[in-house]
């Protein structure tokens, strides 16, 4: 293929205007230990080194022996390592959480008598809704709740049910009540084949368009002998640099300064092959263009002048699909090898299927990368103290956080990987790291965010085992999931979750201050948004971004708020141009305070179940856990603006919709039982309306703006209308 121009280096390579902020160039370089690290041989001989892992060339040449020293740690790296530490302690605790339940003695709590619910119609959407909803008018169905079901009632701690999916969540009395309600509405759903055919129903895998990406095609995915051939230098070092401005910051597994320093320039002047490197390459590559044509490519429709938040190609012709079509006749090569390589190019392969809407070949490109992982740590042991030790745990990590969403929300089966985490560690994020790190770093703290959400990982599987009355020592795929039915749980008590959610919330305290937010508003700016070089790390690169008031001003009959709202960086307007932020800063944190939000919802919906199923013996905790749950439920970030906008980087969406499909179902019974209306009106607050409407919109647009592109969402979508009386669309 030729020559590169110049011999590229990572500082070399000019962001593309899409991913990187402009205003980069101002902030000041920080040139930490991990930065730039000679070994001891050149060190004592005062020259330069070349930094090459397990060898520098000057040790390669002259056959001496080659060590690095560790590296001190910066500010920032304290911090990373402050949130590891705290990880550690976290398995005790967990582990006898059950033992400190049991001991704590039930408190006595008032009766349903004296709660004093005063009445509260059910809102009118119709009347309420402004620019931020979703038109036409949202007007709840007529439906009554009937309160028969809590004849021959369970008594005491029966009568709480906690279930880990929105699969298992229909089956309750309540939501299948709501659904033969709207039954002749929608006489082609049929609502009974939710239980026979599980997830799978309502992933949409039986539709003609969920059935797999083309390996052939028409316009730039016809693979043809010269297609690679045509690369330019230009184009491949602009994905690269994409890829790593982006999914290499959610799933941190490549090594930029190796890839874009060595791997980059030796296949461009070699050509692409067979070779496991080619794969990788070819696979970056399509990423990189999903995350070009993600953020600024045309929506793949306009509904009501609305652009739509998934951009670039269309559901048969995604962007990257000819790069990745070239990858995947090259991956039955490198199928069996164990090694590093083989783990990245499935986790890779994952990713892409992900952000072109195929929840089925996700999870299985998922699962090949936990079994290629646990074969690699198997056969070869040794890779665990070697200088790539610390990719291979964060892809460890990595797998383990969608393995356990998939799990917990789709039933689908683990792999095992659970079982190595003490053999494997945690990450460290240590190695030679090239400026172009450390700036995204800087801008993004994607190091601590990875972190953090290893830490909440951890702490929701331990939260699952003490819910479902399973001892930790169980493996979580022992767990019952989606594909099976949940009974009541036995032995779940408030005390229980309220313990649970007493840890949760020392988990959101823990976060460093640069990634907490105020709890009541999760799309305000973090609390701390000065970086350690006193720089804003949170300032949007352009369009400043805040809510217009004028589009949701508050209704006349609820208060007037007097606290002022802290500066937004998230909007629930969804017709005024996004915000950009540099290395999608926004979806960093999105993810991170969605699963925040996902994991308190999750822990506080037993207390929704006995509202809606047993009123009569709800009690004043009861109701304050149902309000936890619902107020838990609203504005997700990932949701809004500016994320919503670039769904295509959003990673794993289909769980999100899942849940917002879920959410969507219990607001609604929210507004039409009179014991959850009563707990709307006096137990969540004087936004809660307002949020409650505003949230209803954003999560009725995210299923709407999905619909055309994925069969799951399209069935959601069918449901949720007539739940909330829209027509077409």
């Amino acid at each position: 293929m030729g020559d590169p121009p110049a011999t590229p280096t990572s500082a070399s390579v000019d962001a593309s205007p899409s991913i990187a902020s402009s205003s980069s160039s101002n902030i000041r370089k920080e040139r930490g230990a991990i930065a730039a690290q000679a070994c001891d041989t050149c060190r004592s001989r005062k020259q330069r080194c070349d930094e090459q892992r397990p060898k520098c060339g000057t040790c390669q040449k002259f056959r001496l022996e080659c060590n690095y020293r560790e590296p001190v740690p910066t500010k920032k790296d304290k911090t990373l390592v402050e949130i590891l530490e705290r990880l550690k302690g976290l398995d005790d605790r967990l582990l006898n959480l059950e033992t400190k339940v049991d001991d704590l003695s039930h408190r006595g709590s008032a009766g349903p008598s004296a709660l004093g619910f005063p009445h509260l119609q059910a809102p009118d959407y119709a009347s309420q809704a402004g620019a931020a909803m979703i038109d036409p008018a949202l007007t709840a169905a007529p439906f009554n709740l009937q309160h028969d079901l809590s004849r021959n009632a369970p008594v005491g701690q029966d009568q709480y049910k906690y279930v880990s999916s929105v699969h298992q969540m229909l089956g309750w009395p309540a939501v299948q009540q709501l659904f033969a309600s709207i039954q002749a509405r929608l006489p082609h759903v049929n609502f009974s084949s939710l239980e026979r055919d599980g997830v799978s129903h309502m992933l949409g895998v039986h539709r003609p368009e969920s059935q797999g990406l083309p390996s052939e095609g028409t316009m730039r995915t016809e693979r043809s002998p010269g297609l690679l051939t045509t690369l330019t230098w230009e184009n491949v070092r602009m994905w690269s640099q994409a890829y790593f401005d982006t999914t290499n910051l959610f799933y941190p597994i490549l090594d930029r300064q190796s890839f874009m320093q060595e791997t980059l320039p030796s296949l461009y002047r070699s050509g692409f092959s067979n070779s496991i490197s080619s794969t990788i390459a070819l696979l970056v590559f399509a990423l990189g263009e999903v995350s070009l044509e993600g953020r600024e490519g045309p929506p793949v429709h306009v509904y009501n002048g609305r652009a739509s938040g998934v951009k670039g190609g269309s559901k048969a012709q995604p962007p990257g699909l000819a790069l990745f079509n070239e990858a995947r006749s090259r991956m039955g090569f490198d199928l069996t090898e164990c090694s590093l390589e083989n783990v990245q190019i499935f986790a890779l392969a994952s990713a892409y299927y992900g952000s072109c809407f195929y929840p089925m070949d996700f999870w299985r490109m998922t699962a090949s990368t936990s079994l290629a992982l646990q074969a690699l740590i198997t056969s070869n042991p040794g890779e665990l103290s070697s200088p790539r030790a610390d990719l291979i745990r964060r892809a460890f990590w990595h797998c383990s956080i969608l393995e356990t969403s998939l799990n917990l929300e789709l039933g689908f089966p683990l792999t095992g990987l659970e079982r190595m985490e003490n053999t494997v560690g945690l990450p460290t994020f240590s190695g030679p790291f090239c400026e172009d790190d450390v700036i995204s770093n800087q801008q993004s703290h994607f190091q601590e965010h990875f972190a953090s959400q290893i830490v909440l990982r951890r702490l929701l599987v331990g939260f699952h085992h003490a819910l479902s009355n399973t001892p930790m020592s169980a493996q979580l795929g022992g767990v019952p999931t989606p594909f099976t039915s949940a009974n009541n749980s036995p032995g779940l008590s408030q005390i229980t979750i309220q313990q649970l959610a007493l840890q949760l919330e020392q988990w959101r305290g823990m976060l460093p201050p640069h990634l907490r937010w105020q709890e009541d508003c999760p799309g305000a700016f973090p609390s701390n948004t000065t970086d350690m070089f006193g720089g804003s790390t949170h300032t949007p690169a352009s369009t400043p971004i805040s809510p217009s008031m004028s589009h949701t001003s508050q209704p006349s009959s609820l208060p007037a708020v007097s606290t002022p709202a802290p500066p937004l960086m998230y909007s629930t307007d969804l017709d005024s141009p996004p915000a950009q932020y540099p290395y999608v800063l926004d979806v960093q944190v999105a993810l991170l305070r969605s699963r925040y939000y996902y994991t308190k919802y999750l822990l506080h919906r037993p207390f929704l179940y006995k509202a809606l199923h047993y009123p009569d013996s709800v009690t004043q905790d009861d109701a304050l856990g149902a309000a936890q749950c619902l107020k838990a439920s609203l504005k997700w970030p990932v949701a809004m603006s500016p994320t919503c906008k670039h769904k295509r980087l959003v990673p794993c969406m289909f769980f999100f919709t899942q849940n917002f499909f879920g959410i969507l179902l219990l607001l609604h019974l929210s507004t039409t039982v009179p014991l959850l209306r009563r707990i709307r009106s006096t137990l969540c607050g004087e936004r809660f309306e307002m949020d409650a409407r505003e949230t209803v919109g954003l999560y009725l647009d995210w299923l709407r703006d999905l619909k055309p592109i994925d069969g799951g969402t399209a069935w959601h979508w069918e449901v949720v209308r007539v739940i909330y009386g829209l027509e077409g669309g």
